[in-house]
């Protein structure tokens, strides 16, 4: 018999711990936690999203950091927000991931399915008060991390423009491409017109690291601001550029049963071989679909509903 996918009990460093945001709350729009800044002279809109789950520190460290730094765009405009502070709230640090989500996750909801449907949740109110906010950016930075310890990575759709923004930016250096969506529900990223190929603008997750780590709020606030720099609204010097690997995502496999396990431990980009078993679900097997399938965002625990693997193919 296989072993849980990972130890219950087990618990992480917690280098990143929340702070109080009710000093936020009030923001400059007329919307809880959006805080909006317009210089006035003509650029680009740019949205950067914290806290799109309420555990992924580091969006919420990186947007402190400009609103408590004071940062105004020399062009265009900044707007800051933070997403689900419901969940972000709710944080328990003897179950740190639990506050991942209230109800719905946050970022599966941005589909007018489900926007425009009858049922409702913390998560749909937020997303439903955020849609105008999503929707008038020209570019979308959503900042989230993992809950294993994976090298960082960029996700984002399968389109020139977003590509040619992550390539441009340079770290992450590791990219996972999103030919057809998700395959789980439609991210913040997907919204609208981002989410269709002549939509015009760019549209980024960035993975930073493992939730709680100092090393990757660190790394969200060096992103964030590389962002920012690369559409002109903040001066900052170029950084040497990484070899960067790029993989199209194949499949999401969702968790059916709580008998889900993996084949062997794995943390994310594991490879494996053609028809070699990843993992299996109840009586299920979910195998290899190509030569060196490599994996993505492995789940730490078997919560039926939710993703349990992410299958890609090196581009």
């Amino acid at each position: 018999m296989r072993e849980p996918i990972a130890p219950i009990s087990e618990q992480p460093l917690l280098e990143v711990v929340p702070r109080d945001l009710s000093a936020y709350r009030a923001g400059n729009t007329g919307i809880p936690y959006v805080h909006r800044f317009v210089s006035g002279r003509p650029g680009p809109h740019v949205l950067v999203n914290a806290l799109t789950h309420g555990n992924e520190l580091c969006g919420m460290v990186a947007a402190t950091h400009l609103l408590d730094g004071g940062a105004r765009p020399a062009a265009g405009t900044l707007t800051v927000s933070f997403a689900n502070v419901a969940a972000y709230e709710s944080f328990d640090r003897d179950k740190p991931f639990d506050s991942r989500q209230l109800v719905h996750n946050f970022n599966r909801v941005w589909s007018p399915e489900w926007l425009d449907g009858s049922e409702d949740s913390p998560e749909l109110r937020r997303a439903r008060e955020l849609r105008p906010v999503v929707a008038a950016a020209d570019h979308i930075l959503d900042l989230h991390s993992t809950s294993q310890a994976a090298q960082p990575f960029w996700v984002y759709p399968a389109f020139e423009r977003n590509a040619a923004a992550a390539l441009a930016i340079g770290r992450p250096s590791v990219h996972m491409v999103m030919p057809s969506g998700l395959g789980s529900g439609t991210p913040v990223i997907q919204h609208g017109r981002h989410g269709e190929p002549d939509g015009g603008g760019v549209a980024l997750v960035a993975e930073c690291g493992q939730h709680f780590l100092q090393a990757t709020a660190d790394l969200a606030v060096e992103v964030t601001l590389d962002f920012l720099a690369h559409f002109g609204l903040i001066e900052r010097e170029v950084k040497p550029r990484e070899a960067q690997r790029r993989f199209e995502l194949l499949q999401t496999v969702v968790i059916r049963t709580p008998e889900f396990r993996f084949a062997r431990p794995v943390v994310g980009f594991e490879e494996f071989g053609e028809g070699e078993l990843i993992a299996t679900d109840g009586p299920a097997e979910i195998r290899s679909p190509c030569d060196r399938c490599t994996i993505f965002m492995p789940a730490r625990a078997a919560i039926v509903g939710r993703e349990a693997v992410y299958l890609t193919r090196p581009l």
